[in-house]
């Protein structure tokens, strides 16, 4: 596998190696001594699995207690995936990646606890799975609004197709007053 750094150092962008031929494909997603070695040293407890419509943009979610460190990808579609640090003492703080993830280009982004996450569906549809570094406890999620302007993420929006967010995306908090972490 391959690893590359991103913009926010702390963020990784993973490469498995992928062998193919005429029948399919084969690639490794995971292994914990590698992962641990090579990108953190963490134990994942919860894996999620969501489908979603072209144009539908998930989050930008975060657990305030319980924070969790999310290892993501697709298995079917093209998503833009983006991760905000939201931790005051970091030097990134306030910045955000995003990377293209599709299911022909394997990539994983790990987006460690203390961030932001989301993803934005290019694609018709798409698949996307996650680990997760702690369970989902919905009384400590958050939301930063997908569209604040001191983050400035610049989606790519696909031309003539809205932005369809979940009740509790639309009610996302700014950057200066969601909650953050140390």
């Amino acid at each position: 596998m391959l690893v590359e750094e991103t913009t926010i150092p702390d963020v990784k962008l993973i490469t498995p190696k992928r062998f193919g031929d005429d029948r399919g494909f084969f690639m490794e997603t995971f292994r914990d001594n590698w992962f641990r070695e090579n990108v953190a040293d963490v134990t994942f407890v919860q894996d999620n699995h969501s489908k979603s419509a072209q144009g539908v943009l998930r989050g930008l979610h975060y657990q305030i207690k319980q924070p969790q460190g999310k290892l993501v990808c697709v298995s079917v579609g093209e998503v833009f995936d983006v991760a905000v640090d939201l931790r005051r003492s970091s030097p990134t703080y306030g910045q955000w990646v995003g990377e293209l993830l599709t299911a022909e280009n394997g990539r994983q982004l790990w987006v460690p606890a203390g961030f932001a996450h989301g993803f934005y569906v290019l694609s018709d549809s798409a698949e996307f799975t996650y680990k997760c570094t702690d369970y989902y406890a919905p009384e400590y999620e958050r939301s930063l609004i997908w569209n604040d302007a001191d983050v400035g993420i610049n989606w790519p929006l696909v031309d003539g197709v809205g932005v369809n967010l979940s009740d509790k995306d639309l009610t996302g908090k700014s950057f200066t007053s969601c909650e953050t972490f140390e």
